[in-house]
């Protein structure tokens, strides 16, 4: 029998037809080079006109691995008695694709109304460097950022960690790293529509089957390009494929969110069961009718308004 799938949102739906044709949902492993020429020419102003000073610097990246870029960007205003919390973020783009820059808008918004650092960490892409050459770069750009947090205007001890769809599945990822190998604990992870499972059979994969802008066509090319002939088996690392993890305990409290109408859905909505399962911390939010990526796709949406706003009071409360 054939799934129903859910439907979009009103607003989205609109969205994504007038994108019809231009935007698709499959990924093949032949269109890899041009969604990397895509995210390459994303232009985005991270200073926020000025709200903060931008550097780039390459930092020590893993044991016989080339240096980890980050993006710093810190506050421009008059300096503070105590030092800042930081917004560790890691980007999308399906694991093949992006640089430190995609995706960094939105944490660059939220330090702007909390007063935070923001480092953003480029990490080197699948297929050319399959698992675990990625979370391997996400780790060493943490370790660098905690142990250089004040010499940056942050505190080592309120880093948040946060990433949205394959950075956040990064995220959920080295917030387990860090557990496991008694690392810099974050304060919170903040997972964004996050990918986090490779075997990309889930009720809400066969739902969305050719529809929204990330499908399992895409979601099939992406994992294999980490992963090779091991996605789906039954040797993948939970450091690769967070839902993978058997233990979801001492985990730093969680944000996660998700669209209904997306492939993610029900991977996410586990996870964040599972941590609670665990005697975790989880805030879970599944945006009706919202498609992968909605916000970004849709930002003056009613429902993308409401999803950051319930990111910006999750960071709030938490950062106190």
């Amino acid at each position: 029998m054939s799934l129903v799938p859910p439907p979009f949102d009103t607003e989205l739906a609109a969205v994504l037809e007038s994108f019809r044709g231009v935007i698709e949902p499959g990924l093949a492993p032949e269109d890899v080079e041009a969604a990397r020429r895509g995210a390459a020419v994303e232009l985005v102003d991270v200073t926020m006109d000025g709200a903060f000073e931008a550097e780039d610097r390459t930092v020590p990246g893993p044991e016989g691995a080339p240096g980890v870029p980050l993006l710093l960007c810190r506050p421009t205003t008059a300096p503070v008695p105590a030092p800042l919390p930081v917004l560790y973020h890691v980007h999308g783009g399906g694991l093949v694709a992006g640089t430190n820059r995609v995706g960094v808008t939105e944490p660059l918004a939220w330090a702007r109304e909390l007063g935070a650092v923001v480092v953003s960490v480029e990490y080197r892409l699948a297929p050319e460097h399959p698992h675990p050459a990625p979370i391997e770069d996400v780790y060493a750009g943490l370790l660098w950022t905690a142990e250089h947090a004040r010499e940056i205007g942050g505190d080592p001890d309120r880093i948040v960690v946060a990433g949205a769809s394959a950075g956040g599945g990064l995220t959920a990822a080295l917030a387990l790293l860090a557990r496991d190998r008694r690392g810099p604990r974050p304060l919170g992870q903040l997972l964004m529509c996050p990918m986090l499972d490779d075997r990309n059979d889930s009720v809400s994969s066969r739902q969305m089957a050719g529809l929204g802008v990330w499908d399992r066509t895409a979601n099939e090319t992406a994992w294999t390009a980490l992963l090779g002939d091991r996605r789906g088996g039954p040797e993948v690392s939970p450091y690769a494929a967070p839902a993978r993890a058997t233990d979801l305990s001492g985990l730093p409290p969680a944000f996660l969110d998700v669209g209904s109408a997306e492939t993610f859905r029900d991977e996410v909505v586990g996870y964040a069961s599972r941590i609670w399962q665990a005697g975790g911390e989880a805030e879970l939010h599944v945006w009706p009718g919202g498609c992968h990526g909605f916000d970004a796709l849709a930002p003056e949406a009613t429902l993308s308004r409401t999803a950051r706003a319930a990111r910006l009071g999750w960071l709030r409360r938490l950062l106190g």
